[in-house]
């Protein structure tokens, strides 16, 4: 959460663009995180994160504080988009190759072909999930969001989020365990 945060929203809402952009520059980089995990390219999660923060300003005054942080309204934002796009787009296409910069811990070719091809297979497993599941575990595990701010983001109760972690992890390891185990013949 933003220090002053409530202050800020406040005097964003009163047409105060310095104000908006202090959120955008503190929020941007975690909504365009989730976003590309859910999509199939950078343009495009470039593309559809600046929709959110176009969406936001224009809905600003519209935001009523609730308790959690201004990014709960923008994951619910964000999610909407994801959606959208893909029920225009109406093509799953193949995950493509993940920019080496994103993923990058080290500045070593063998750390960057590791982080791709590990991006690539939480990226490519992500997807088998549920919408609800990929969401509750990109807000949790890679925004390091609690159940409430999850919760308040879907709009669902805390109960929710925590069974559908739980169940998407189950998931993710049946398909980790599948896509591990050698064919028999």
């Amino acid at each position: 959460m933003l220090e002053g945060e409530l202050r800020i929203i406040e005097e964003a809402k009163q047409g105060n663009t310095g104000s908006f952009g202090l959120l955008y520059n503190h929020y941007v980089p975690p909504i365009y995180r989730f976003i590309y995990m859910k999509v199939n390219g950078r343009e495009e999660s470039e593309d559809l994160t600046h929709e959110v923060f176009l969406a936001a300003w224009q809905n600003l005054y519209r935001y009523k504080s609730q308790g959690f942080p201004f990014s709960s309204w923008l994951y619910q934002i964000a999610r909407n988009r994801v959606i959208d796009f893909y029920r225009v787009q109406k093509n799953y296409a193949n995950i493509e190759t993940v920019d080496a910069e994103f993923v990058s811990v080290s500045h070593g070719l063998e750390e960057r072909i590791d982080g791709d091809l590990n991006l690539q297979k939480i990226k490519g497993a992500l997807k088998a999930l549920s919408h609800d599941q990929q969401d509750v575990l990109i807000m949790k595990f890679i925004e390091d969001l609690s159940h409430a701010e999850i919760a308040a983001a879907l709009k669902k109760s805390e109960g929710a989020v925590r069974l559908i972690q739980h169940r998407a992890i189950q998931a993710l390891k049946r398909i980790v365990t599948q896509e591990t185990e050698p064919e028999t013949a």
